[in-house]
């Protein structure tokens, strides 16, 4: 699944190509993805220009004058800018063609992404009204996830990767992060001091940075809007390494199901 780093990426990717361009078309081969797509998002895009394209965790937001079109890559998603006359294949559902004969091309073969359009506040939106705060932001810090995680029983890494406690935290760099904080994935999230959230957060902080500068994870059903891998994969220390030696003391990874997820860490170094 695209995590927020692949999303920031796609992000970054696609502005420049559509604010700014004038819509002439929105071709849906499909009236629904994970939801229904409004079925006028077609008259009310046509003629109209981005303006600007935000994101908000996973939630990719365009703007333009009348209205908000919401993007969600589910678990395969992915946006490409193409000319608009090369031939669609299979699953590709949408197409937002503009006047200079680009298009906004929107691939997902699992079909659990999601297409919507508001003319209210976005962030407003069901679907992001109770998202919790964005984790590169000064909001997210040590102090508000030693005050969130008071009283919390459940695991530390479920803990940091639930939406309504910050946002775009997702299975890799969870691990990732907790690794390089020191942190066992199983630890009871009210259980962890201050002193160690102010660690993981910094931690969090610094693979997510460093994960958008390599331009997202390589993962098989990512590309990036040029078409082109991210390069993130080949700098991750325990992610998908079970079994290997851990990169800073050798002790075999071990790995745990977590909520369904597979956890990966190092029984030395994480506490």
């Amino acid at each position: 699944m695209p995590e927020l780093p692949e999303v920031e990426t796609t992000r970054r990717g696609i502005a420049p190509h559509v604010c700014g361009q004038t819509i002439e078309n929105v071709i849906l081969r499909t009236d629904k993805l994970r939801f229904p797509i409004p079925a006028n998002v077609q008259r009310d895009l046509r003629g109209k220009q981005f303006t600007e394209v935000a994101r908000r965790g996973k939630y990719l937001l365009l703007s333009a004058t009348n209205g908000t079109a919401i993007i969600h890559l589910g678990m395969s998603g992915k946006l490409r800018i193409v000319n608009s006359r090369l031939t669609p294949i299979k699953h590709d559902h949408v197409d937002i063609v503009f006047a200079n004969q680009q298009c906004l091309r929107f691939n997902d073969p699992r079909r659990f992404g999601a297409l919507l359009w508001t003319t209210d506040d976005p962030l407003q939106h069901s679907l992001l009204s109770k998202l919790g705060p964005e984790p590169l932001t000064r909001e997210f810090n040590g102090h508000y996830l030693f005050t969130k995680s008071r009283q919390r029983k459940a695991p530390v890494k479920a803990f940091i990767m639930d939406s309504h406690v910050v946002v775009g935290v997702g299975n890799i760099y969870a691990t990732e992060a907790l690794f390089k904080a020191g942190i066992h994935p199983k630890r009871a999230a009210g259980r962890i001091s201050e002193a160690r959230y102010i660690k993981l957060t910094k931690a969090i902080k610094v693979i997510l940075r460093a994960a958008i500068k390599q331009g997202g994870t390589t993962l098989k059903d990512f590309l990036n809007s040029d078409g082109k891998p991210g390069y993130f994969k080949q700098r991750l220390n325990v992610y998908g390494r079970a079994g290997e030696p851990c990169l800073d003391c050798g002790t075999t990874l071990k790995s745990l199901q977590l909520g369904q997820r597979t956890s990966v860490y190092c029984p030395s170094c994480q506490r």
